[in-house]
């Protein structure tokens, strides 16, 4: 039997030192790395159009039952109020001090068996799936099945899922359909026919450009995907790589992996449950030995609008003071060229090199926490980074402190110190600050207006 988070924590005695050394494997996209190189395929989404393949990467919770909306709505901020057949959420969920356990896309595809799935990282979806286990065992009218991600699975998966995106996504769309798209709203699902087959539509986009995922049974995932890449081929559609498409949020604003606030009392019975190994590793220069240090809340990713206090849910109280007046909020960090390309040259020159820096993504541990300093104040955690080779850019979103703003310098300390024992992380290297200035998130004017224009009620 595999040791729980509670046995690893009585063993190690630190959430912290447990997570920082915990063998987390890199995290993979199980498609190809490139089909025509990375930088390509992300200006593509940028310039003109890329198709992304969204069918083997992520976790699938399918629900059904008279109960499970009601069960969703008692751990979940967000409101159900409006919440029906054909539309989408960004679920989250909070403990009872208001901080985050992670989020996802639940989709209300159609009533009846399986119509729910909650899909995205499995930090949220294990908590999900235990809050649904523990009601099965009362009797409760709830039903789940859990679908790994393709690395972890046997089999295909239930749906393909296609991403299109891109300035002339629509052009490709009138030409897959003989006539402009229906006008769908964002968060909503249309219906659509491709090939011949019938396939759903989720109005989105992974990188804030224009677009559709599309999803639709397995067996016909080839179709589909021909049709699309044939009635895109005019417009230079490009397929999209595993590493080009791990750097998308770093364009949509979408923090990926934030830190999951599990570690208090009210998560105890759940840490008995959880195997250790799901609890994820943490990489980065932010070191603490108080786990709380590490905890972020909605306001502070830019999760806010999910927040509605039409309903009572675990963390209410909490949460509703924070909403009072959040202390952080979400920014892109554009990192000085000349301190990045000095990392760079350390890998070339003798002594100790700083910490290597990845190109497109730079995450080493599935939760990147390193520390923003403005001088010796610490001001902030940067979460996520990489390279975006439309705008030739190294980039990061961050959450800081609100009263820095747009514009202003600030540090990202690069390296460990001390070097945690993960084989993640070069075990020789020497902390550094990189140079960075506070943007917005997403950075692209496009994905701050238009593409989230009248989001408000898909997202709550």
């Amino acid at each position: 039997m595999s040791e729980t988070l509670a046995q690893a924590l009585s063993r190690v005695g630190n959430p912290i030192e447990l997570l920082r050394n915990q063998d987390w494997p890199a995290f993979t996209f199980p498609v190809a790395p490139e089909f025509t190189n990375w930088r390509d395929e992300q200006r593509a989404w940028n310039s003109t159009v890329a198709l992304m393949d969204q069918s083997h990467h992520m976790t699938q919770l399918f629900m059904h039952g008279e109960e499970v909306i009601p069960l969703l709505q008692s751990i979940s901020p967000n409101t159900f109020a409006t919440f029906r057949k054909g539309v989408a959420k960004q679920l989250i969920s909070v403990n009872q001090d208001g901080y985050l356990i992670g989020d996802g896309i639940l989709f209300y595809n159609w009533e009846g068996p399986e119509g729910l799935v909650l899909i995205g990282h499995h930090m949220l979806i294990d908590w999900v799936r235990y809050n649904l286990e523990k009601a099965e065992a009362a009797g409760k009218d709830v039903h789940h099945r859990l679908e790994a991600n393709s690395n972890m699975r046997q089999g295909p998966p239930t749906f393909y899922r296609y991403e299109l995106q891109g300035p002339v996504a629509n052009e490709v769309m009138a030409k897959l359909l003989g006539g402009p798209p229906p006008a769908v709203k964002f968060f909503h699902i249309g219906d659509f026919e491709i090939a011949g087959r019938h396939v759903y539509g989720l109005r989105h986009g992974m990188a804030g450009q224009p677009g559709f995922e599309f999803f639709g049974p397995w067996e016909d995932s080839d179709l589909v995907r021909d049709a699309l890449l044939e009635a895109g081929a005019e417009y230079d559609i490009r397929r999209v790589g595993a590493k080009a498409y791990s750097s998308s949020p770093l364009e949509s604003g979408w923090v990926p992996t934030p830190f999951p606030a599990i570690f208090d009392e009210d998560f105890a019975e759940y840490r008995e449950w959880l195997p250790a190994a799901r609890a994820g590793s943490v990489a980065g220069s932010l070191y603490s030995q108080d786990v709380h240090d590490f905890y972020l809340t909605p306001f502070d990713i830019g999760l806010g609008r999910s927040v509605k206090f039409d309903h009572d849910f675990h963390g209410r109280a909490a949460l509703e003071k924070l909403a009072e007046s959040p202390q952080r909020r979400k920014v892109t960090l554009i990192w000085n060229a000349d301190d990045v390309a000095s990392v760079v040259k350390s890998q070339l020159e003798p002594g100790v090199p700083a910490k290597f820096l990845d190109l497109p993504k730079a995450r080493y541990g599935l939760y990147q926490m390193d520390e923003v300093r403005s001088g010796d104040r610490l001001v902030g955690i940067s979460t996520d980074a990489g390279y975006v080779s439309f705008d030739q850019l190294y980039m990061s979103l961050a959450t800081l402190d609100i009263e820095l703003e747009d514009g202003a310098e600030v540090e990202v300390v690069w390296g460990e110190e001390p070097i945690s024992k993960k084989p993640q992380v070069d075990q020789r290297h020497r902390q550094v600050r990189i140079r960075a200035t506070v943007a917005p998130a997403p950075f692209h004017d496009f994905a701050r207006t238009v593409y989230r224009a009248n989001d408000g009620a898909a997202q709550g």
